[in-house]
C-alpha cells in the first residue's frame, strides 16, 4: 500500500460533529460494551468524514479518539490504512472510478479519460468546489461495469457519453438519477429477461415436487417367498382375534360429529369436574379427546351431543344433566350451586368418577 498522509494544513484546528449525526454515534457506541467502545472506530470516522466535508482532517480523527478514549496514533493508524478514508479535501461530489479488471474490460480507461478531461488530475478539486475523481479498487457491481461511485450512489453500465453527461448536471447543481444507465433493472439483462421465463417457476405449481430429477431408481423390493405354515398361523389368529371382537361386543361407528379438539397450554385447562356429572374419569377422557375447556362443551352442537354420549357410552347424560348450560355459565365467569360445593371441597364426585 502506498504511504498515506493527512493534510495538516487544510485540515484547520478544530471539528465538531454536527448536532443531528449525535443520534448515530450513540447508535453505534451503544452496541459495544463499555470496556470495548474502541470497536466503534471505523463508523465513527465515517460519520466524521460525512461531517467533515467528504474527508478526514487530522482534528476530526483527534474528536473520535477523544470520544472512543483512544490514543491519537491508533485512530491515525486506521484512517490510513483504509482508502474508504480520504485524508484530503475532495469536492462536494466525489467521484470514485473503479479501475479493477472488470471494468478495465469493459472500458474504464476511457472514462478515467473523462474525468481527467471534464474534472484535472486524481484528487483535485474543482475551482468551484463541486468535483473531484480518484480511481479505487473494485467496488462490488462487476456485472454492470464499467461503474463510478458518486457520494453515496452508484452509476453503472456507463459509456464516455453518458459519464460527460452525469459530470455536466453536478457542474450544474443537478444530481442525476443513480443506478444502471442503460435499458436494464438493477443487475438484470439489459433489454429484459432471457433465461427462467416459464409463469410456472413462479406460481408455486412446482412445490409438488417432493424428489429431485435424475436420481437413480430405488432398488425393488423382493418378491415375499410363500411359507405355507406362516400364512396358516396368520389365518388362526385372525379368526380367534374376530372372535374375541365380538364376544367382547366391538363398538359401531360413532354416530354424530366429533367436536373440534385443540391443544393449549395446561395451565390454560380449565377444571372440568366443577360441571355437575363430569367426575375425574369422565375428565381424563374428554381430555383425551382434546377437550380442555368450559367453552369447547358450551359451543358443542347436537351432534358433538351425540357423538360423546355415543363414544363415552352413556346416552342422554350430558342432555339430562346440562353439561353445555352448566358450562357456558362457567365460560362466562360465573358459578354453579354445584361448582362452589366442588370448589368448598364437598363433592366427593371431584375426587372420584361418578357411577
Amino acid at each position: 500500500m502506498a504511504l498515506r498522509r493527512f493534510d495538516l494544513e487544510a485540515g484547520g484546528d478544530t471539528f465538531a460533529f454536527r448536532p443531528e449525526t449525535e443520534e448515530k454515534i450513540a447508535f453505534w457506541r451503544a452496541k459495544y460494551p463499555a470496556e470495548k467502545q474502541r470497536s466503534a472506530v471505523i463508523p465513527l470516522l465515517w460519520l466524521a468524514q460525512k461531517d467533515n466535508n467528504g474527508w478526514l482532517s487530522e482534528p476530526a480523527m483527534r474528536e473520535v479518539a477523544d470520544r472512543l478514549q483512544m490514543p491519537y496514533i491508533r485512530v491515525y493508524e486506521v484512517a490510513t490504512f483504509y482508502t474508504m478514508f480520504r485524508l484530503q479535501p475532495v469536492g462536494k461530489y466525489h467521484v470514485q472510478l473503479c479501475g479493477t479488471t472488470p471494468c478495465q474490460l469493459r472500458g474504464a480507461d476511457k472514462l478515467k479519460e473523462v474525468c481527467k478531461k471534464e474534472i484535472g488530475d486524481k484528487m483535485y478539486v474543482t475551482d468551484d468546489g463541486r468535483l473531484s475523481w480518484e480511481e479505487v479498487e473494485c467496488l462490488g457491481a462487476c456485472v454492470n461495469a464499467p461503474m463510478v461511485q458518486i457520494n453515496d450512489d452508484y452509476y453503472e453500465d456507463l459509456t464516455p457519453e453518458s459519464l460527460t453527461q452525469i459530470l455536466g448536471k453536478l457542474k450544474n447543481g443537478v444530481e442525476p438519477t443513480p443506478g444502471p444507465q442503460v435499458d436494464r433493472v438493477n443487475s438484470a439483462p439489459q433489454g429484459g429477461a432471457k433465461a427462467l421465463t416459464d409463469p410456472a417457476l413462479f406460481d408455486g405449481s412446482r412445490n409438488a415436487i417432493r424428489t429431485l430429477p435424475n436420481l437413480p431408481a430405488p432398488a425393488p423390493e423382493p418378491e415375499p417367498v410363500a411359507d405355507p405354515a406362516q400364512d396358516a398361523l396368520k389365518a388362526i389368529q385372525k379368526t380367534i382375534a374376530s372372535g374375541a371382537g365380538a364376544a367382547a361386543g366391538e363398538k359401531k361407528e360413532t354416530a354424530g360429529e366429533r367436536p373440534p379438539m385443540v391443544t393449549i397450554d395446561p395451565a390454560a385447562h380449565d377444571d372440568l369436574k366443577r360441571v355437575k356429572g363430569i367426575g375425574p374419569k369422565n375428565e381424563d377422557a374428554l381430555n383425551e379427546l382434546g377437550i380442555y375447556t368450559f367453552k369447547q362443551i358450551a359451543e358443542w352442537t347436537p351432534e358433538n351431543v351425540d357423538w360423546v354420549e355415543d363414544f363415552l357410552s352413556f346416552p342422554g347424560r350430558i342432555e339430562r344433566e346440562n353439561w353445555i348450560g352448566q358450562a357456558k355459565l362457567l365460560a362466562a365467569g360465573g358459578e354453579t350451586e354445584f361448582s362452589k360445593r366442588v370448589d368448598a371441597g364437598e363433592v366427593p364426585s371431584s375426587k372420584d368418577d361418578e357411577d
